[in-house]
């Protein structure tokens, strides 16, 4: 495996903890985790619902508390792992914070904004593009969602 996979799966296996915890307090079973080089600067799990806040998305909560830590808005070199794959409002704030790059576990046929539906993260007309990678550590990321799906149908 090169080094750059190995990266990846062990930031995402952090975002998966992350996803966890959100998942056990009843929120969307999503987390990401914001890095620059092999430094973490913020972890996150959905929390929209304990928040009483539709923006409070896994990403965006990253982007808020390392945005906060490192005292700017801008956050160029840094790379987003998110367990799903970002929606509009959380690819416009990567784009925003300027966030270099952004790797996801799982594709969101239903409202993905990198592959899926949109690909904002290289829209050349906008102002900042970020690389992705997408497919990392995809079965467990998937199955943690369909899991907690599967959970709230038979409650």
């Amino acid at each position: 495996m090169n080094r750059e996979k190995e990266t990846d799966e062990r930031f995402m296996r952090m975002a998966l903890e992350e996803a966890r915890k959100a998942g056990k307090e009843g929120e969307v079973p999503v987390g990401a985790v914001l890095v620059s080089g092999e430094d973490v600067l913020a972890r996150a799990g959905n929390g929209p619902i304990a928040l009483n806040d539709p923006t409070a998305h896994a990403e965006i909560r990253a982007i808020r508390s390392a945005a906060a830590q490192m005292g700017n808005y801008r956050l160029p070199g840094t790379t987003l792992y998110a367990t799903l794959e970002p929606c509009i409002m959380c690819a416009g704030a990567i784009l925003h914070a300027r966030i270099g790059r952004v790797v996801f576990g799982c594709r969101d046929p239903r409202g993905g904004a990198v592959e899926s539906l949109y690909r904002l993260l290289r829209d050349e007309r906008l102002n900042h593009c970020a690389s992705w990678t997408g497919g990392i550590l995809e079965g467990e990321c998937s199955e943690i969602l369909s899991g907690f799906f599967r959970q709230k149908r038979i409650m």
